[in-house]
């Protein structure tokens, strides 16, 4: 797996070795790609094959493979932080998140809108845009179905 190999360059230029639990959580994300774990339910994935594997010991994973740039912390304001895998090495714009606040179902969304702005912001103010992040708080279309809404 191309992806993978990369990783484990990204561990190796970082002086990190490969133990199986955190191959095991590198390999979880690889699997799920748009998806936004939250460590308890990368802890409770990762515990069907090491059982004793502690919370403190996923905290630790995610935070060394956040600090390599292998996975991204997103935060979508309920309390826990989300971890999704990041396989750019180049200096692209990620995408995009819309977050229902009902259910909590978060969709990504890959259009980039936002450069008209960003040379705006360069022509006005000087300053160059090397990335954003954007994120749309709002009802799912299942949500809106189920209350009756539009959509």
């Amino acid at each position: 797996m191309a992806q993978l190999s990369s990783v484990y360059r990204r561990l190796e230029e970082g002086s990190k070795r490969l133990t199986p639990q955190r191959e095991l959580i590198i390999k979880l994300f690889l699997e799920r790609p748009g998806q936004h774990l939250s460590a308890e339910e990368v802890h409770q994935l990762v515990k069907n094959e090491f059982r004793d594997i502690g919370m403190a010991t996923v905290y630790r994973t995610l935070e060394m493979l956040t600090q390599l740039d292998v996975l991204q912390q997103i935060h979508f304001n309920d309390g826990r932080a989300r971890y999704e895998i990041n396989l750019e090495t180049t200096n692209v714009h990620r995408h995009h998140h819309m977050v229902c606040l009902r259910c909590g179902r978060v969709e990504e969304f890959q259009e980039d809108l936002l450069e008209q702005l960003e040379d705006r912001v360069l022509k006005d103010r000087g300053f160059r845009v090397v990335d954003h992040e954007l994120k749309f708080y709002g009802t799912c279309r299942q949500c809106e179905r189920k209350q009756g809404g539009r959509s």
